[in-house]
């Protein structure tokens, strides 16, 4: 199915203009979500948000395996571990794929602390899960108290272009409220999957530039993540 010729017009136009370093190269390298980064290369802590059945794990498994998963279970919370080279620089992601239902938030203020980029999911073709996602922004204030967290906003399944309830001007209109980068992508046709992950990284490395007590955020950070990791390795124990 093609994309539509509108939509792709407004998101090149974005993606340029939010990154104009284009430059990228993918290395099929899946490291398991128990490893780690080896010779103390930069690890990105990246957190997918966004309601249930948007696609966060279909863009997450596209990313890092190339391959549209047949089913996933919406409540279930999973992380992954997949190295690329990002303009010439080796990057290793460390991605914690949330749930999207309420009652599976309970470790929604770790996650929040933890995560060094964030990206906001939504379905064009769901009005409501595209009001749930303006709403994150402000949850990651409440727990941050800041509003300069590194962001990507993402409007997937384009490919449904037929059943599209939220239009590319209003996710635009979104993103710049936000002050973030816009995707619309299809996971399922993996159109435009590489360059969230590659935005957000981005993103980060470029808060990461300016003059900051980073090593010390990084330090705190990194103390939460493996809290979190652990949390979720106890919860998924028990639901086996």
């Amino acid at each position: 199915m093609c994309f539509p010729h509108r939509a792709l017009s407004s998101l090149l136009s974005l993606y340029y203009f939010f990154s104009p370093c284009c430059k990228m190269e993918i290395e099929n390298e899946t490291i398991c979500s128990s490893g780690s980064s080896s010779g103390g290369s930069r690890e990105y802590k990246v957190v997918m948000l966004g309601a249930g059945g948007v696609g966060k794990s279909a863009m997450t498994m596209q990313f890092i395996s190339h391959r549209f998963p047949d089913y996933h279970d919406p409540t279930i919370e999973d992380a992954y571990k997949t190295q690329v080279r990002i303009d010439d620089e080796p990057a290793y992601l460390d991605i914690l794929d949330t749930a999207g239902q309420a009652e599976f938030t309970a470790m929604r203020d770790q996650y929040m602390r933890g995560g060094e980029g964030f990206i906001i999911c939504y379905s064009v073709t769901d009005r409501q899960s595209f009001q749930e996602a303006a709403g994150f922004k402000e949850l990651i204030y409440q727990v941050r108290h800041t509003y300069d967290i590194p962001l990507v906003l993402v409007g997937n399944k384009i490919d449904l272009e037929q059943a599209r309830q939220v239009s590319t001007e209003e996710g635009l209109s979104l993103a710049r409220e936000y002050t973030c980068a816009f995707f619309e992508t299809s996971a399922a046709l993996r159109f435009y999957v590489d360059d969230v992950f590659y935005g957000l990284v981005r993103e980060i490395r470029k808060k990461e530039s300016m003059p900051s007590l980073m090593g010390k955020q990084l330090k705190r950070k990194d103390s939460l993540w493996r809290k979190l990791k652990g949390s979720l390795k106890k919860k998924r124990e028990n639901m086996t």
